[in-house]
């Protein structure tokens, strides 16, 4: 039964599943492109186990989808609106670093692509 969550509850959610190390790289992984858990580990050079009990998590965090492909299951982001505020938030902390440059042409934000010098 799928259910509405509170904003405080898609806030946690989405904080517990991008504050673990491995649970970011995978996330980053699926950005790119829907992937296997097999792969997923391969690429990521972590055990099989480790990469499932993570996708498990962020499925159960509704952040991810496992569609059935036969034998094996593909994980993907489970909604776009999810990958552009990962993209958001990858963007903000690059902003964050002085000497890395802002990302986006088009920036509207005060004080963001402004040279320091």
């Amino acid at each position: 039964m799928l259910t509405i969550a509170t904003r405080l509850d898609v806030m946690h959610r989405l904080g517990r599943a991008m504050a673990d190390p491995t649970r970011a790289r995978i996330l980053l992984q699926l950005l790119e492109q829907p992937g296997y858990p097999a792969v997923l580990a391969r690429e990521l050079e972590l055990s099989r186990t480790n990469v499932s009990n993570h996708l498990a998590c962020l499925r159960d965090c509704g952040i991810v989808v496992a569609e059935p492909e036969g034998r094996q299951t593909r994980y993907e982001i489970a909604d776009p609106h999810i990958a552009r505020a990962i993209d958001s938030l990858l963007a903000v902390t690059l902003a964050v670093d002085e000497g890395a440059p802002c990302m986006s042409s088009g920036c509207q934000v005060p004080g963001c692509c402004e040279d320091s010098a």
